[in-house]
């Protein structure tokens, strides 16, 4: 078998990684005053802090997307109720109906896909020993003495795990979790009743699917799931007073 593909080996995609690592470079230099040796770890929640604030607008679109769904629940109801047997109707009068009031009931999905080039690009940073033909001095820093471009599978595999990576990864895997669980409890989804029985169910476990990656992604994309997770939460709390579910 031949070794897989770097995407981050043609051009376009190898100047990102060569921006983007500059930029860390740049920022854990300017910390490295007031955080010592935990600058560029820092620095990635700083980035993490600023993307979220750039993605405030998806976030109030992701709440109102659910109060619209809450609100047209029964609507939504009747519809499935009537084309129950045609369901290439029951989908085009379900967008219709999304359509007539300015939405889209893939609209909750848009704080995630909006995320994942951010998470993609940190794991590709912190994945490299070289970019822009330097060697990656990310990865010298740490965090209590786990390497930042080192993830919890990884150290299984290689033989170099011990308790401060242990220590580490388990106290980021515990706040996602934690904050996964509240999550669920705190902020029941709109139920959509187009969708099928099982989802309600899937978007449970789908709670805490990121403590899970944060088990295979390098520290510092680890360091920026918390962060994301513990921000989502907040933001989500404040936005469901601001827009709330109808009783």
């Amino acid at each position: 078998m031949g070794c897989p593909v770097d995407l981050f080996a043609f051009p376009p995609l190898a100047l990102l990684l060569d921006l983007a690592t500059r930029a860390l470079l740049a920022l854990t230099a300017l910390l490295e005053p007031l955080a010592g040796g935990l600058a560029a770890a820092l620095a990635v929640v700083l980035v993490t802090l600023a993307v979220r604030v750039l993605l405030l607008p998806v976030g109030v679109s992701q709440a109102r997307a659910e109060q619209t769904r809450a609100r047209l629940a029964p609507r939504l109801r009747a519809l499935q109720e009537r084309w129950s047997k045609n369901p290439e109707r029951l989908q085009r009068e379900t967008l219709q109906l999304y359509r007539d009031e300015g939405s889209s009931p893939f609209a909750g999905m848009l704080p995630v896909l909006a995320q994942a080039p951010v998470v993609g690009l940190l794991y590709a940073v912190f994945l490299h020993a070289q970019v822009g033909g330097h060697a990656n001095t990310l990865l010298t820093h740490d965090v209590f003495g786990v390497p930042l471009g080192r993830s919890l599978t990884g150290a299984l595999t290689t033989g170099t795990m011990d308790a401060a990576t242990l220590a580490v990864f388990g106290v980021l895997v515990a706040v996602i979790a934690g904050v996964a669980e509240l999550t669920r409890r705190l902020l029941r989804p709109a139920v959509d009743p187009s969708a099928p029985a099982w989802t309600t169910g899937m978007l449970g476990v789908l709670q805490f699917t990121t403590a899970v990656v944060a088990l295979f992604v390098p520290l510092a994309a680890g360091l920026y799931l918390t962060v994301t997770t513990a921000w989502t939460l907040g933001q989500r709390l404040l936005l469901r007073r601001r827009y709330p579910l109808p009783r």
